[in-house]
């Protein structure tokens, strides 16, 4: 397995959380379900109803910058 390179497969939030980048995700090729920030798959892995909330709030995030 490949080394994880900061500023490029991922960062650290504010509150000090790992947080993966979208290119993270498409290298590793399917959605965990884990509902993460930048998933490029539509939160596919991720049950209902938390699915719809992850989906909306991406949405509203998006539609506000």
């Amino acid at each position: 397995m490949q080394s994880l390179i900061e500023g490029i497969d991922y960062y650290l939030s504010p509150e000090g959380r790992v947080v993966f980048t979208e290119k993270y995700h498409l290298d590793k090729g399917y959605c965990c379900g884990n509902g993460c920030r930048h998933c490029p798959y539509d939160f596919e892995g991720v049950p209902e109803p938390r699915r719809s909330e992850l989906i909306e709030s991406r949405n509203e995030a998006n539609s506000s910058s």
